[in-house]
C-alpha cells in the first residue's frame, strides 16, 4: 500500500504524553480508550498511542533516569515492562493491549526512540534473520541530547535495514497502527536523520501492516518538505508545543511556513494539543498537575488554527477528566469537518493584531478565521475580497453557531484578546 493511502485525512487521537509523560501504565491506556469509545469515536477520533519508555519498569515522570536498565528480547528489541503493562507477560508484547484497543473499534500507536539501545550494543546482543549484532551496526556518535536509551543506527551498514524490519516485523505482529518515531524529525544535535527516516519507512513498506508513521520533534526543516512527504505521514513542524501563549502565537509563523503542503497522507504536525487536565505525571512545559493554563479564547484559537490548516489533531489531556467545555472542543461536528475535507488553507491577512487564515470546502463554501493576536478584545473588519470572497456573502460562526451577513462587503467582528471567529461563508 502506498503509505499515503494510510492517513487520507489527518490523524485524531489522544497520546500519552501530556497527562503522564513516561510514566503511563496499562491501566491508563485502557481507560483512555474506553472513554474515547464511547464519548468521541462517532466524532472520528480513533488514535490512542502509547508515548516514550514504555520499556522502562520504573519511569515515574517526564524526566527520564539516566541509563537504567530496560526490558528488552533477545534480538535488541525493547518489549514494555510487564509491571506497568500486565498484559505484555510472557513475551505478549502490545498484542493483548492492541487487540483490547481495536475490539473499542480504535487504533492503537506506540512510541519509539530513533536507534538501537545502548544496552544491546554494550552486551553486543544478536539482531534477527542477520548474523551481525547490535555493536556491528550502532553509530555510538550519534545520540540522543535529552535521552539515553538509544545509539543510532548507521544506516551504511549491512544489518541495518534487517535490524529496522525486525522492529517492525514485531510491532506488525503486535497489531500496531501507528509509530511516533522520536529524536529524528530535527535534533537539537544534529540535521534531519534522513538515512534513518528511510530505513523505518523501507521497515513498514515490508512488514505486511498499514502503520501510520509520525516523525518528532520538530521543526523539521520546510526545505525537507518533499523528502518528509515521500516518506511519512505525519512531522512536527514545533519543537514540543505547551500551554504557554507565546508558543500558541508562534506557530501562526510556523503555519505560514508550511502552508500548501498539507496533503492526503502527509501532515504538517503542529504537536498535541495541551488541553483539559495535563501535567499529571509529566512535569515539562514549566507545570506540574493541572488544567491547562491556555484561556478559553486561547483554546479556540489554537483549535481553530489546527483545524484550518488540517494538521493531526493528538489530544494531550487525561480524557476521563474532560469537563463540558472540553468535550465540546473535540466535538464541534462543524469544525471537524473543516479538518477532515477542507483544501487550500493559507494566510490571507496579516495586518498588527489581526490574522486571517482562509479554506475552501469542496461545496464552494469558504471557511474564514480571523485571530485577534493582542492584548485587549477589538472590533476587526475584513473585506470580502481580502478573504477571497464575493459580494453578498453569509453564512455563521462555528463555535457559536451565531448567524453572520458581510455589511457593505465587510465582514465586521468583535474579537477577544488572543481569540478568534471562525466562519463558513458562501
Amino acid at each position: 500500500m502506498d503509505h499515503k493511502q494510510v492517513a487520507p485525512t489527518p490523524p485524531l487521537g489522544w497520546n500519552s504524553w501530556d497527562c503522564y509523560g513516561a510514566a503511563v501504565t496499562e491501566k491508563e491506556i485502557r481507560g483512555n480508550a474506553e472513554y474515547m469509545a464511547s464519548r468521541l469515536k462517532e466524532y472520528g477520533w480513533s488514535y490512542i498511542t502509547v508515548d516514550i519508555q514504555w520499556y522502562e519498569p520504573h519511569a515515574n515522570s517526564s524526566q527520564y533516569r539516566p541509563f537504567v536498565p530496560l526490558i528488552m528480547d533477545e534480538y535488541s528489541r525493547l518489549m514494555p515492562a510487564e509491571n506497568r503493562f500486565p498484559s505484555a507477560a510472557g513475551g505478549a508484547g502490545f498484542k493483548p493491549l492492541a487487540d483490547y484497543v481495536h475490539s473499542l473499534g480504535l487504533k492503537f500507536g506506540i512510541h519509539i526512540m530513533r536507534g538501537i539501545p545502548r544496552q544491546a550494543v554494550h552486551a553486543d546482543t544478536p539482531l534477527l534473520n542477520t548474523s551481525a549484532t547490535a555493536r556491528d551496526i550502532a553509530h555510538p556518535n550519534s545520540i540522543c541530547p535529552w535521552n539515553t536509551d538509544m545509539y543510532g543506527v548507521d544506516a551504511s551498514r549491512e544489518s541495518a535495514q534487517a535490524y529496522y524490519d525486525s522492529l517492525f516485523e514485531l510491532y506488525a505482529s503486535w497489531g500496531v497502527d501507528l509509530v511516533k518515531v522520536d529524536d529524528i524529525a530535527a535534533s537539537r544535535l544534529y540535521d534531519t536523520h534522513q538515512p534513518e527516516i528511510e530505513l523505518i519507512s523501507r521497515a513498514i513498506e515490508r512488514c505486511g501492516r498499514p502503520m501510520v508513521l509520525s516523525l518528532s520533534p520538530g521543526p523539521a526543516p520546510v526545505e525537507h518538505a518533499d523528502f518528509f512527504a515521500d516518506h511519512a505521514n505525519m512531522w512536527r513542524v514545533t519543537d514540543d508545543f505547551w500551554d504557554l501563549w507565546p508558543l500558541l502565537l508562534d506557530m501562526f509563523d510556523r503555519c505560514r511556513s508550511w502552508q500548501g503542503v498539507p496533503a492526503p497522507g502527509c501532515w504538517p504536525d503542529c504537536d498535541m494539543l495541551p488541553l483539559g487536565h495535563i501535567g499529571i505525571r509529566s512535569v515539562d512545559g514549566g507545570g506540574a498537575d493541572r488544567w491547562t493554563r491556555f484561556t478559553r479564547d486561547e483554546q479556540r484559537t489554537m483549535m481553530s488554527l489546527w483545524s484550518i490548516f488540517r494538521s493531526p489533531l493528538i489530544f494531550g489531556g487525561e480524557l476521563r477528566d474532560c469537563d463540558e467545555w472540553t468535550l465540546s472542543l473535540l466535538t464541534n461536528r462543524e469544525v471537524l469537518e473543516m479538518h477532515r475535507e477542507s483544501n487550500g488553507a493559507q494566510e490571507a491577512l496579516r495586518d498588527g493584531d489581526l490574522i486571517v487564515w482562509t479554506a475552501d470546502h469542496p461545496d464552494g463554501s469558504r471557511y474564514v478565521a480571523a485571530f485577534n493576536v493582542g492584548e485587549e478584545t477589538r472590533a476587526f473588519a475584513v473585506s470580502v475580497e481580502q478573504a477571497g470572497l464575493s459580494a453578498g456573502v453569509s453564512g455563521h460562526e462555528l463555535w457559536s453557531g451565531e448567524a453572520v451577513a458581510a455589511e457593505s462587503d465587510t465582514l465586521h467582528a468583535e474579537i477577544a484578546s488572543h481569540g478568534v471567529k471562525l466562519y463558513r461563508l458562501r
